[in-house]
This record gives C-alpha cells, sequence and structure tokens, in this order.
C-alpha cells in the first residue's frame, strides 16, 4: 500500500512532506505526470494510501492530456474518504474537480505572504502549532475563486483569501508551498522570468524575502507534515499496509 504522488514539474517535489511521511513508515509511488503523462496514472485506486498532488507551471482549464485523468481519481479518492492532499496547483485541481471555480489572480503572488488563520483554522486538528499568521512561501498565477459546495476555508493571505481549504472528511488544499525547503525555493525563484516580472519581483527579492522569514515558515512547515502524516492517515489502514 502507498501513497500516490502526482509530480507535475522537475523542481516541484514532494520535499519535507514526502520526507517525514516516509519517516512515518509511508511508502511514496511518485508519478512524473509532466514527462509520462495519462500513462503515469494508476489504473484504479486498489492498494492507495492516500492521495498527493503537487504543484506545477501547468494551470486549471489548460488542455493537458492527463489532468481528466488526475481529477477522476482524485474525485474518487475523495468520495471513497481517502486521505487527498493538493499543493499550489494541486489544491486548484481538487477545487475544480470538486465542483469549485479556479482563475487566474490580478497579479501573481510570490514570496512569503503572511498567512492568516481564521478562527476555524485556528482550531483544526492538521493546523494545530501553526502560528495564527505564519509567512508562507507562495508561487502562483491562478487562486480559488470559489470553494467547492460545502468546502470550508481556514486561512488566506492579503492577496489570496483562500489559502488553506478542506473538503469532505480527509480532503486538504494549501494554496501556499509547505513542503519546500531552501534550495527547492532558489530553484522556484530562478525558473521563470516572465512570472518574475508580472508579480513585480526579481530573483533576488524573493530569495531574500525566503532568507528573512525562513526560520519561522520552516518551523511550522515541520510541524504541517508531521500533523499530516500523524492524524490524516488512518492507523489501522497503515497497519495492514
Amino acid at each position: 500500500m502507498a501513497i500516490i504522488v502526482f509530480q507535475h514539474s522537475e523542481r516541484g517535489g514532494p520535499g519535507r512532506l514526502g520526507a517525514t511521511l516516509r519517516d512515518h513508515g509511508f511508502k511514496l509511488d511518485i508519478r512524473r505526470l509532466d514527462l509520462d503523462g495519462a500513462g503515469a496514472l494508476p489504473p484504479d485506486l486498489d492498494n492507495v494510501h492516500g492521495i498527493i498532488s503537487l504543484g506545477g507551471p501547468q494551470n486549471v482549464g489548460e488542455s493537458h492530456e492527463w489532468m481528466p485523468g488526475e481529477m477522476a481519481l482524485l474525485k474518487q479518492a475523495h468520495e471513497r474518504q481517502l486521505p487527498v492532499i493538493g499543493i499550489c496547483l494541486g489544491a486548484q485541481v481538487i477545487a475544480a474537480t470538486l465542483g469549485g471555480e479556479v482563475g487566474p489572480m490580478e497579479k501573481p503572488e510570490l514570496g512569503m505572504p503572511i498567512v492568516s488563520l481564521n478562527p476555524a483554522g485556528q482550531i483544526e486538528t492538521m493546523l494545530a502549532g501553526i502560528p495564527w499568521d505564519c509567512p508562507q512561501f507562495s508561487t502562483h498565477g491562478y487562486e480559488v475563486k470559489k470553494l467547492p459546495p460545502g468546502a470550508q476555508v481556514f486561512g488566506g493571505s492579503k492577496q489570496c483569501k483562500v489559502q488553506v481549504f478542506r473538503a469532505g472528511i480527509r480532503t486538504y488544499g494549501f494554496q501556499y508551498h509547505p513542503e519546500c525547503d531552501m534550495e527547492m525555493i532558489k530553484a522556484f525563484a530562478a525558473a521563470d522570468g516572465a512570472f518574475l516580472e508580472r508579480a513585480g519581483m526579481t530573483a533576488q527579492d524573493v530569495l531574500l524575502s525566503a532568507e528573512r522569514h525562513y526560520e519561522m515558515y520552516a518551523r511550522a512547515a515541520d510541524r504541517l507534515a508531521v500533523n499530516l502524516a500523524a492524524y490524516l492517515f488512518p492507523l489501522s489502514r497503515k497497519m495492514t499496509a
């Protein structure tokens, strides 16, 4: 039994979240959809412990031959109440899959914006120990415009109102990137000059922001990773893996 990880770009790996899940005894099955397309999608959810959908340069609404298949599997996993985690693009794909709306922002969000938890987020188990106002690494030009029916938002930033949400029992979306270490942040910062220009920032601006806030960000990211590993995945299923 494994956690399926949908990876959509070279620089968008599972990072610290993946390391924490492995430390807790989980097996990750990483599928490179950006390289192998729809052929990387599993045929079904047999022996699947959960799904993580990572970030990527693609956007909801674009034509990618693997995206309908990924959306179908995410919907099945959600309906079966398997753990589902979406990060950045992954969170947007989840929202669109479950009936929400995703679209472009007026200006991309990049760097370390402060994500503030609302009262619901402040008492959410998966966010236990996360500061109520915390810098989180973000790099996205699209956002969740409307949550899926019944979903609940837990926090947002000044520029993006839906930064954390839950749909159903075990489906979570994070618009920011809690999986990154400093090397991953550097890779994101250097990746796309046109995106930096649209965001009104330089790579140096991003790195300075990251260095200024990294200690608090990393501490909160590690705590979130442990919370997800400890509380999101049912222990009884892990013991039978």
